[in-house]
């Protein structure tokens, strides 16, 4: 899974940080740096909805998440405790439409 594939380059980029490498780079200047990413990212994602851009939104939302992987990362947040957070919420849905 592609998931499993970057999340896996953002741990080899903090555990050995390669000159040039946007990860190790952004993950060196810490956790302010990537929460301002993923709110340059989350207006990017805006704009190119608001522009009615399909290809641009697809690509800022890209950006989205991964910047929010950065941050799971950082947290020690892994995209299955997200994925468990949702199918709980999807659950509790489904049971009240029952």
């Amino acid at each position: 899974m592609i998931l499993d594939d970057l999340l896996a380059v953002i741990r080899n980029r903090q555990i050995n940080p390669q000159p040039g490498s946007y990860i190790s780079g952004l993950q060196a200047r810490g956790k302010d740096e990537i929460l301002k990413k993923i709110g340059e990212e989350a207006s990017e994602v805006i704009i190119a909805s608001k522009n009615s851009n399909r290809e641009e939104v697809i690509h800022e939302i890209a950006d989205l998440w991964f910047h929010c992987m950065m941050l799971m990362h950082q947290d020690g947040l892994s995209h299955d405790d997200i994925f468990r957070e949702l199918e709980i919420r999807f659950q509790k849905r489904r049971e009240s439409d029952e």
